[in-house]
């Protein structure tokens, strides 16, 4: 999800594009939500990310409210497994220095990219008889 005012047409494209790619590579969801938190950043996160049913456990979700100078990243059980806190603390410095220097869409693009980066993981060789 994506907040239409805060970018773009062109912006929005590129960010889609990084959550599709992000899936191609590494066989996890992503999902992004720019917006206010309606509440503390954390609970608000957490909620959205229960907000997508059965495919939250998949699914890693980044959480920007540019007002409140804020980002979480939810990772879901499933996602977890490739998807480490290191992974995610690495992505959320790329996504603060972006946001620092304006540019909101590239550091959600960079964030997304890395974290596919570290989801990465090779594709069983192994077939069922």
């Amino acid at each position: 999800m994506l907040a239409g005012e805060a970018f773009s047409e062109r912006q929005r494209e590129e960010i889609v594009k990084a959550i599709q790619q992000g899936r191609r590579t590494s066989g996890v969801n992503f999902s992004v939500y720019v917006g206010a938190a309606d509440g503390p950043t954390r609970a608000a996160a957490k909620r959205r990310h229960a907000e997508l049913g059965s495919e939250a456990a998949d699914t890693v979700l980044v959480f920007v409210d540019p007002a409140a100078r804020s980002l979480e990243i939810i990772t879901g059980s499933r996602a977890r497994r490739w998807v480490d806190d290191r992974a995610c603390a690495l992505a959320a410095m790329t996504m603060t220095t972006a946001f620092a220097a304006g540019n909101l869409a590239g550091g959600i693009v960079q964030g997304i990219q890395l974290l596919a980066e570290h989801a990465r993981h090779p594709q069983s060789l192994h077939t069922a008889h």
